[in-house]
């Protein structure tokens, strides 16, 4: 049974999430004591979160940050905050997902879902042998989210993960922008044209502060593709 930690202050939206993911089988936990979001998650160890924005004490961008320093679950936000800015600090600051209130709940379940099974699920990638993929002086380890270049590493979000593992197994053959959100997000017409954009910032400032450059190339109109030509480290 997969678990689900709601951190949203508001008691009457918090009880109708949990009503409506418990009928599916769902582990559900509620936090009830803001100054412990992180005690809390440790204990819970969540197969995904549901985040709210506006909480006391800090803000949920704070906690977002705090949880990717010790899980890569997925986090979707579910905030009235719509504006585009808003959920690009959601994306940069770790989170998978954001759904704007008020929310169709239909919405909100097949999205915890399709991130489960992405994470978790059927989609997850099998523990039995590590899938690696080596270009261009590059070590990505897909299952553990992690990227090394040289005698140095970094951290990847799931969807970093695998937005990079797409755009590398290619070979420098150019990925179309629709097939990568189909690859990450099953429901791309609930996707902001943005939200690409931001996830392969965020990779390439990932790579740039490993010392491999600028590996990935706009190609205009058509999409991206992995440069394949660059000089391994030395």
């Amino acid at each position: 049974m997969y678990t689900i930690l709601i951190v949203e202050d508001d008691e009457r939206i918090a009880d109708k999430l949990r009503s409506a993911i418990s009928k599916y089988d769902f582990n559900v936990r509620i936090t009830e004591d803001f100054s412990r979001v992180m005690d809390i998650f440790a204990d819970t160890k969540p197969d995904l979160v549901l985040l709210d924005v506006n909480l006391p004490k800090f803000d949920g961008f704070y906690w977002c940050r705090q949880i990717r320093t010790q899980s890569h679950c997925p986090i979707i936000f579910i905030s009235a905050r719509d504006s585009g800015m808003d959920q690009i600090m959601a994306l940069e600051n770790g989170a998978d997902d954001y759904i704007t209130k008020p929310f169709d709940m239909e919405l909100v379940l097949a999205k915890v879902r399709s991130h489960l099974r992405r994470a978790v699920g059927a989609y997850a990638s099998g523990q039995e042998e590590e899938h690696t993929v080596e270009n261009a002086g590059l070590l990505l380890y897909p299952e553990r989210f992690l990227v090394t270049y040289g005698d140095r590493s970094a951290e990847l979000t799931q969807k970093e993960a695998a937005l990079l593992t797409m755009l590398m197994e290619k070979d420098g053959r150019v990925v179309s922008r629709e097939r990568l959100l189909d690859l990450m997000w099953e429901d791309q017409h609930f996707i902001d044209d943005n939200t690409l954009n931001v996830y392969i910032t965020r990779v390439r400032r990932k790579l740039r502060e490993l010392g491999a450059g600028d590996l990935i190339e706009t190609v205009r109109g058509a999409g991206y593709r992995f440069m394949t030509d660059m000089e391994p480290p030395l």
